[in-house]
């Protein structure tokens, strides 16, 4: 697809159901993102996740995904010690989460490790922008590259993942015409997050892009609501809710059929061994 210069689709699952659908859409890559610790465990942000969560949670999106490349996210604390602790948590991914692939964020600084994780035969998704499990040292969730020397440091992590084995790499929350030009300046592609138009692919979280939430929530200028999964599945809900106290429902068609003459036989039965209630 990228020497075709065909786009990629990308887009985050966290159980079966999203997976699933996902896959159904024929998204091209499937990503178990730990953004998952937030819009699937109710956590504050994605450095609470551990290991044998996510682990959990690519066992499920591998049922759901059938013929999606899926990756998953290294989470914070799993691969930064040492090279061997990275090989070893992406070796885990692959063997009990099933993933094709793992992810990990940081640039140059994380070239060894990404090395160390592709000799051993597991492709690596990078990850350079902004890096949410970095949010404290970069200031909070800024745009990254907005000035030369910023946008130098994401051109040099960039290039240093590709050189360290990565088979792409996402570019978050960066001005369109850094990635763009970033973009051209690689072999392999980018999957923009807020990078705009001129990279080789889009991700985004399920959960964001498909309006799975209440209102008022806040979200990144970068994501387009394309439905409202949050308002159907409440008015079906609400709905349930409402019928069930007004007793419509369940109505005759919901409900298993008994002959007349056996239920009157029951009937007969149960009224001469039990005496009425009070």
């Amino acid at each position: 697809m990228h020497k075709r210069n065909e786009p990629i689709t990308m887009l985050t699952a966290h159980d079966f159901p999203s997976a699933h659908v996902a896959d159904q859409a024929d998204m091209d890559m499937v990503l178990v993102g730990d953004s998952l610790a937030m819009v699937a465990m109710g956590l504050d942000d994605t450095s609470e996740v551990v290991l044998e969560e996510m682990i959990l949670h690519c066992r499920s999106v591998a049922r759901g995904a059938r013929s999606a490349f899926i990756v998953g996210d290294l989470p914070m604390g799993s691969y930064e010690i040492s090279s061997e602790q990275a090989l070893g948590s992406a070796i885990r991914m692959v063997k009990e989460g099933r993933v094709h692939a793992i992810k990990l964020e940081g640039g140059v600084e994380m070239a060894a490790a990404i090395s160390k994780i592709t000799t051993a035969g597991i492709p690596v998704l990078a990850h350079v922008g902004l890096t949410p499990q970095r949010q404290n040292a970069l200031g909070g969730f800024r745009v990254q590259g907005k000035s030369t020397a910023s946008a130098l440091r994401l051109l040099t992590d960039a290039l240093a993942v590709q050189e360290a084995g990565a088979f792409a790499v996402v570019l978050e929350a960066v001005p369109a015409e850094v990635a763009t030009l970033i973009t051209k300046k690689l072999r392999i592609p980018t999957i923009g997050i807020g990078a705009g138009n001129g990279c080789s692919g889009q991700v985004l979280v399920q959960v964001d892009m498909s309006g799975n939430f209440p209102p008022g929530r806040f979200l990144p200028k970068f994501v387009k609501k394309f439905g409202d999964v949050w308002g159907e599945a409440k008015r079906a809900v609400e709905t349930y809710r409402s019928e069930v106290k007004d007793r419509s429902y369940p109505a005759p068609e919901h409900t298993y059929p008994m002959p007349k003459e056996e239920f009157a036989e029951f009937e007969r039965v149960v009224e001469a061994q039990l005496p009425p209630t009070r």
